[in-house]
């Protein structure tokens, strides 16, 4: 079974009561609104990494304030060729204020879209679980910054 593990980085922005989320677009076109982030290089710091993404898929410079956490998800697949995979995803989630820039698309990436969202409207939302686990990382801020979303006690 071949094993793959993803570290990416994310960033929680809010101002005036609005997050700032990305429109990701999966391999089969399907469109969910997702935290502003992505994919660490090989060698980048985590910091590096959730600016970096931000600029990329929004057009802010942005600065991390605090580590709210980090989210770890493990799925199966399978691979191309056959054959079960294991993967496993380590989300560190900042909480990052803008500084600069102007809010723009992303082209030729994995989001085609970048906007402001009321926080009361995220549940109306057509999203990805970690705008969840971001957002409850963001208002409770746990002591070991961990969610209960992501706790498989919870159900």
């Amino acid at each position: 079974m071949k094993q793959e593990l993803r570290v990416a980085a994310y960033a929680v922005c809010v101002r005036d009561d609005e997050v700032l989320l990305a429109r990701w677009v999966d391999r089969a076109g399907a469109k969910r609104w997702t935290l502003p982030g992505g994919g660490m290089d090989h060698g980048e710091e985590p910091v590096e990494t959730v600016v970096r993404e931000v600029e990329e898929e929004t057009g802010y410079l942005t600065e991390p304030v605090a580590l709210l956490g980090i989210d770890s998800i493990r799925r199966g697949w399978l691979r191309r060729l056959g054959g079960p995979g294991d993967f496993q995803g380590l989300r560190i989630i900042y909480e990052s204020r803008v500084t600069g820039g102007s809010l723009r698309n992303e082209t030729g990436g994995s989001t085609d879209l970048a906007a402001w969202h009321p926080l009361a409207s995220v549940p109306d939302l057509d999203r990805v679980e970690l705008v969840d686990i971001g957002l409850q990382l963001w208002r409770e801020r746990p002591p070991v910054g961990r969610s209960r979303l992501a706790d498989p006690a919870n159900g």
